[in-house]
This record gives structure tokens, C-alpha cells and sequence, in this order.
């Protein structure tokens, strides 16, 4: 590997800095890839991206590589298998490939024929409960988890939040007249959570 280095005078530096404001120069660099490997259900990917920018600024990630993938069921069902030695379907799996220095990569694979069994189930569209496998996704991939019904309750409280500010309603209806995302009012401490 060769290194190279340039050397700036200290005039250079603020001159260059006077083009390029502080502002500028620390903006937050999120990279968010839709990769639809499905033919169920039509994917928003400008959507998808911004669900995904939306909560990594919500959670204070400056910077991120993240992609996504859409997928049917037997392809989640043998990533699951093959990566978590569950053999059955699930919504969503998430993998946090690497966070250092303030980097976060990732990725969030989401089941575009799970989110249509279960958008009929609940009464709202199967592109909005993709979004919130999404959601769900990204916020595993910042810390969040949902083994206990603490920890279930405050990352069913942050998808709500999201949701809205994505302009959908979370409030939907199960069959036993419940919201979808029906929380327990009970935190966890910021210590429990976990990746």
C-alpha cells in the first residue's frame, strides 16, 4: 500500500475552509441501498431510504452504510436457517456488519410475502407494514431489542414514532380491537440495550 500525503499551509486551510462553510463540513453521511429481489409487492425505495435515514437521525448516527433487501418468503426462511438456525419464516433480520468511530454498516432484510399475509391481518397496507419491518430493522441495528417485554415496549414506542413521523398512522386495529403496536408503558434502562 502506498501512503501519500499533501501538505496544506495554514492560509491554504482557511482559505479552502471560507469555500466550504462548518456546516458543510460535518454533514451526516448516510448511504441507504433497496435491493427488490421480489415480484409480490410493488417497493417504494425512495420511501425505504428515507425510513431508514429518519431513524438513524433520530438516533443520532451520523454516519451509515446501510442496505436493504426485499425478499419472498423461502429466501427469508433460508436466511434464516442458514444465518440464525431458525428454520421457519420471520419479517425481518437485520445484521450489524461493523460500528467504529462513529460508523454504522449494515444490513436489514425485510419479507415482502410476510408483509402482505400480515397487512390483511391488520388493516392497513402491505407496503406500510414493509416500512415498519424496516423500521424495525434499523432501530435492531442502532441498539434496540425486543427479547423481554421491557425492551419489546420501548422499541414498539420508537416504530410508532417513526411511523408518524413518516405521516402513516400506527394506530391500526388487530382482530382483538388492540393496536398493532400496542405497547407497555414500562422503560428500559439505557444500559439493556442491546444489538
Amino acid at each position: 500500500m502506498v501512503e501519500s500525503s499533501i501538505r496544506v499551509s495554514s492560509s491554504q486551510r482557511r482559505q479552502e475552509d471560507s469555500l466550504h462553510p462548518p456546516s458543510l463540513l460535518f454533514q451526516r453521511v448516510i448511504s441507504v441501498e433497496v435491493c427488490n429481489e421480489q415480484s409480490a409487492l410493488p417497493v417504494d425505495t425512495a420511501l425505504t431510504r428515507r425510513a431508514v435515514s429518519v431513524v438513524l437521525a433520530g438516533e443520532s448516527v451520523t454516519s451509515a452504510t446501510i442496505s436493504v433487501a426485499v425478499v419472498d418468503d423461502p429466501t427469508m426462511r433460508e436466511l434464516n436457517r442458514r444465518y440464525l438456525n431458525h428454520d421457519y419464516n420471520t419479517d425481518v433480520l437485520s445484521f450489524l456488519l461493523e460500528e467504529s468511530d462513529g460508523q454504522l454498516d449494515g444490513e436489514i432484510i425485510v419479507s415482502a410475502d410476510t408483509a402482505i399475509l400480515r397487512a390483511e391481518e391488520f388493516a392497513w397496507s402491505a407496503g406500510n407494514e414493509l416500512l415498519l419491518y424496516v423500521i424495525h430493522g434499523t432501530l435492531h441495528l442502532t441498539g434496540y431489542d425486543d427479547h423481554c417485554d421491557a425492551e419489546r415496549g420501548h422499541m414498539r414506542r420508537k416504530e410508532m414514532q417513526y411511523l408518524k413521523e413518516l405521516g402513516l398512522d400506527p394506530e391500526r386495529a388487530d382482530p382483538d380491537g388492540e393496536s398493532r403496536l400496542a405497547v407497555d408503558d414500562r422503560e428500559i434502562p439505557n444500559n439493556q440495550k442491546e444489538g
